[in-house]
C-alpha cells in the first residue's frame, strides 16, 4: 500500500514541511522597473548629479580667491551664479570686518513762522540696532535697508564725494528717500528743507587679554547738504505740513 507521501507526490501536492517554488520576487528601486523606465531614471539621476557637481564647482570658484580659472572663465562663473545664487561672502577672507559704521543724518528745518534751525546728528544705525536687538524675528528692512543702501551710496561716489555717473545719482536719490522716511518718525517741528548725511566709523576694540592698542575714537566722512524736493519723499510720507508729491 502506498504511503501518504507517495500519494501526495503523484497528486502533485507538496509534502508536509515542503514549499512549492513560486515566481521569482522582483527587486525594489530602479531594478524593479521595466527596462525603458530604468534607462529614463538612470539618465535623470546622472543629469541631476552632473548639475549638482557643476553648481558646487561654480559657487566654489565664485567665493574663492582670484585664481587662473576665474581669470579665464570669470564671466561664465558670474553668469551661472547671478542673480539666483548670489553669494555675499568670500572664502578664505583675509580681512574680516573690524569696524562699526554708523549712518547719521541731520536736517535743516523751517518752522511755520519762517525761521530755520538745524537739528543735531540723528544716528539712524542706532535706531535699526534697537529694533533688531532682542527681537527673535527682526525685519529685513531694519537689518538691510540702510546698511545696503549706504554701501551702494558710498561705492558710487569718489573720494571727493562726487557721484560716479548715473549710478551715483541713483544712489543719492535712494539715500535721500531713506533719510526722509526715517525723519518722518521724528517730531522736528517744521518742514525739512535740507538734509546732510555722514558716516561714523569706529574700530572694534581689542580684547582684554590682548596687548594691542586700538583707538576707538570715531572718524567721520561728511557729505554735502542736499536740498529736499518732492521727489525725495516716499509715497505717503509727510514733510512737516506737506504731503508727498505736492
Amino acid at each position: 500500500m502506498d504511503s501518504y507521501d507517495d500519494q501526495e507526490a503523484r497528486a502533485g501536492t507538496p509534502a508536509a514541511g515542503s514549499r512549492r517554488p513560486g515566481p521569482p520576487e522582483s527587486g525594489g528601486g530602479i531594478v524593479g522597473l521595466s527596462f525603458p523606465y530604468q534607462v529614463a531614471a538612470s539618465t535623470a539621476l546622472a543629469v541631476i548629479a552632473v548639475l549638482a557637481c557643476v553648481h558646487v564647482a561654480m559657487v566654489f570658484l565664485h567665493v574663492a580667491p582670484s585664481n587662473t580659472i576665474t581669470k579665464e572663465h570669470g564671466k561664465a562663473v558670474d553668469a551661472w551664479v547671478y542673480p539666483e545664487f548670489e553669494q555675499n561672502w568670500k572664502l578664505f577672507a583675509p580681512n574680516p570686518l573690524q569696524q562699526n559704521i554708523a549712518v547719521q543724518t541731520r536736517a535743516e528745518v523751517e518752522s511755520a513762522d519762517g525761521t530755520r534751525a538745524t537739528t543735531g546728528w540723528i544716528d539712524l544705525s542706532a535706531e535699526d540696532a534697537r529694533a533688531i536687538r532682542h527681537n527673535p524675528l527682526p525685519s529685513h528692512v531694519d537689518q538691510n535697508e540702510l546698511r545696503r543702501g549706504w554701501d551702494f551710496f558710498v561705492g558710487s561716489h569718489d573720494s571727493q564725494s562726487r557721484p560716479n555717473g548715473l549710478r551715483g545719482k541713483l544712489s543719492e536719490r535712494y539715500m535721500r528717500r531713506i533719510v526722509m522716511l526715517r525723519l518722518e518718525d521724528h517730531a522736528l517741528g517744521g518742514t525739512v528743507t535740507r538734509i546732510q548725511v555722514r558716516s561714523a566709523t569706529t574700530s572694534v576694540g581689542s580684547p582684554v587679554w590682548s596687548k594691542e592698542k586700538v583707538s576707538t575714537r570715531p572718524s567721520y566722512r561728511v557729505f554735502p547738504w542736499w536740498t529736499v524736493s518732492a521727489e525725495d519723499l516716499p509715497e505717503g510720507v509727510r514733510n512737516g505740513s506737506k504731503e508727498a508729491g505736492e
